[in-house]
């Protein structure tokens, strides 16, 4: 029998949360970089021109919003291994539901950016368009989730909620103001929202982790 002190905890497994693997400060910094340099990438295709429904322009759309949805897999990954929504089953099931939502959404990014004109418009690939944005609905959903869990702690328990609401700030821009009024709406959100978000997890790993 021998008497050692416990070791300080830097990894964010949860006894019984059956995530089997640990995500210590140094990954979480990574992650949350992935997040806003996703986020960069897509903002500034939007605030570069000043439509993206046809040509060239939508291409580059599709493969930087691709780069954005990356990105989220990132936050995911964190928000998964840190168990941000809790630690019931439907709280983690959440955010496994999300992924496959934004996988479908991530493979119309891809296809819709790479295949033929002729074939941008098929029917199966307009109803992997409706992924996009359900999984920004869904992102919305898992930040009110988290920020009531109170797992994650200061600007990181509300800041998803600011990121997260892209969806309900761009869209009715969009329909009030156009594509070409409302790009500086969505790229401002982008940044504000999810870029600092990246940002904020990167600074600040321990807010997200059961170190205090």
């Amino acid at each position: 029998m021998t008497e050692t002190p416990a070791r300080a905890r830097t990894d964010v497994t949860d006894p019984g949360s059956g995530s089997g693997a640990t995500l210590d400060h140094a990954r979480i910094k990574r992650l949350g970089l992935g997040l806003t340099a996703g986020t960069l990438t897509w903002a500034a295709c939007i605030f570069a021109f000043e439509s993206v429904s046809e040509g060239a322009a939508e291409r580059i759309n599709d493969l930087t919003g691709l780069a954005f949805q990356l990105g989220l897999f990132c936050l995911l990954t964190v928000q998964y291994r840190t168990r941000a929504t809790g630690l019931s089953r439907p709280a983690v099931a959440m955010l496994k539901v999300e992924a496959v939502i934004l996988g479908v959404a991530s493979i119309w990014s891809l296809l819709h950016g790479i295949l033929p004109e002729n074939l941008q418009d098929a029917g199966w690939l307009l109803i992997l368009d409706i992924c996009w944005p359900l999984s920004m609905i869904g992102m919305m959903v898992i930040g009110i989730k988290l920020a009531i869990t109170a797992r994650w702690r200061g600007l990181l328990r509300w800041w998803p909620l600011v990121a997260e609401s892209w969806v309900f700030v761009t869209m009715p821009a969009v329909i009030i103001f156009g594509d070409a009024s409302a790009r500086w709406v969505g790229g401002g959100h982008l940044l504000i929202g999810y870029a600092t978000l990246g940002v904020l997890l990167a600074l600040r790993p321990e807010l997200v982790t059961s170190e205090q």
